[in-house]
Formats: C-alpha cells, sequence, structure tokens
C-alpha cells in the first residue's frame, strides 16, 4: 500500500468543504446560468479539503472536473448544496466579493492565458496591481520572491513567447501564488507539456503544498499520479468518489 503521509501535510484545517453539491453549466455556450437554462453536470458531491493537502480529480472529459473547479473560484455559481471555500460562504457570496476570494484561490490554466505583448514582470506587476497593490518596491520584492518560488530567476524581461511550455507554465503558477492563496486550482496544467517539464511541475506543486497551500489538480495523466501519490477522486457518471490509487495503478 502507499503511505501518503510524506505527501501530505495534515493541518485539520480545511481550506475547502463542500456538502451536497450539484455543480451546473449553461445549456448553451455563453448562455447565463439559471435552473430554466442549465445543465446538472454533477450531483452530491461532498468534499473536504484539508491545509496543505494535494488533491487530484480524475475522469473522461465532460465528467465535470473543470466545472467543478469553475463553482470552486465562482466562475459558475453555486446553485444547490453548501460549499465554503478559502472560509467564503459560496453560496452567500455577492459577485463584488469575487475578487477577494479570488486573493485566496490561485487558478492554473492549462492554456496559460498570459499577457503576450508583456514580458515575464509585467505579467506579474499587472496581477499585483489589479489586486490593490500601489507600491513599485513592494511589487518589484514580491516578483522577485515568486520568479524565485516558481524557478524563473533572471527571466523577468523575457516575453512569453520567449520562453519554454514549461516555463511559461510556471509563470502561470507564479501568478496564480501572487497573493499567497490558501489555494491552487489547476486544471490539466501540464496537458500540453512534454514528461521531464511535466515531472518538474508536479515537483514545483510539492514544494508550493510543502509551504501550506493546497493543491486541486484535474488530470488525465495517470503516470503522473504513480510518481506522485496522493488522494485521488474520481468522476464518473455525475458523482464524485474517492478511489483507491493502489487499484487504480494496478498494484
Amino acid at each position: 500500500m502507499f503511505d501518503f503521509r510524506p505527501y501530505l501535510r495534515m493541518s485539520h484545517n480545511a481550506v475547502i468543504k463542500l456538502k451536497d453539491v450539484a455543480v451546473f453549466q449553461p445549456d448553451d455556450e455563453g448562455g447565463k446560468l439559471s435552473y430554466k437554462h442549465a445543465q446538472r453536470v454533477l450531483s452530491g458531491v461532498n468534499l473536504t479539503v484539508e491545509e496543505g493537502e494535494l488533491v487530484y480529480f480524475i475522469g473522461k472529459v465532460g465528467s465535470g472536473k473543470s466545472s467543478l473547479l469553475k463553482t470552486l473560484y465562482a466562475e459558475l455559481p453555486l446553485m444547490e448544496g453548501e460549499a465554503e471555500v478559502a472560509g467564503f460562504d459560496l453560496a452567500a457570496l455577492r459577485r463584488r466579493d469575487v475578487p477577494m476570494l479570488r486573493r485566496s484561490v490561485g487558478v492554473v490554466f492549462q492554456d496559460y492565458r498570459l499577457l503576450r505583448d508583456r514580458n515575464v514582470y509585467e505579467n506579474l506587476r499587472f496581477v499585483l496591481r489589479a489586486t490593490g497593490w500601489k507600491s513599485e518596491g513592494e511589487m518589484a520584492s514580491r516578483i522577485e520572491e515568486l520568479l524565485g518560488i516558481v524557478g524563473l530567476q533572471n527571466k523577468e524581461y523575457k516575453m512569453p513567447h520567449e520562453l519554454s511550455g514549461g516555463e511559461q507554465q510556471r509563470l502561470v503558477i507564479a501568478r496564480a501564488m501572487a497573493n499567497s492563496p490558501k489555494i491552487l486550482l489547476a486544471d490539466e496544467p501540464t496537458g500540453n507539456l512534454d514528461p521531464k517539464s511535466a515531472d518538474d511541475i508536479m515537483r514545483l506543486f510539492r514544494e508550493i503544498v510543502g509551504r501550506g497551500c493546497s493543491v486541486v489538480m484535474a488530470t488525465h495523466n495517470i503516470q503522473l499520479i504513480g510518481a506522485y501519490p496522493s488522494r485521488t477522486l474520481m468522476f464518473r457518471k455525475g458523482r464524485v468518489e474517492e478511489v483507491d490509487l493502489n487499484a487504480l495503478l494496478g498494484r
């Protein structure tokens, strides 16, 4: 059996608590989500994620992994059940409070979504200014710290197209870490990377978890889960259930 204890920093301080949550998405692309115009993707989701825990979401395309992540960072509204994320009650969350939630929840996208007309430094500075930072000195210090965390020292003047795929994803992670979030939500963060770069990203996530930040990661890469085992949830037939990792890996 795998011993997960080296990979978890269990603090008994939950940063995500879901009870009987249902996840919906609009039934037409770009439409407004409402019960009248909604497709139920998941039902009866019960989940607790502790501070400093790594949790994997696995399942087929369309099984609801991304939709649940979007619900956790309030891209999709909570319409059914109880949910607390980084201390925010999603059922009571007002739209004007969403930016405050997202300072505590960093999001890592597969397709990077970097500002292509700005260098590494300016990509990070843009996020800091947008989230209320004023002092240029404090921003410069934080950017230097972030680049050190993700291993992009001396890359601050590079443009995104001058970075490798792995380096671009490191920049995305630095951006997500800008305001020292309690949680990182990562949607297929290694999906576009070669095996070596994907392994490097997983090592970085491990370091981030070691700092006490929880990481919830949707992935199709079972090999990575085998190399970096941790708690794994399967999405199938509209439900979410924890799986035996040994059985999943055939060990």
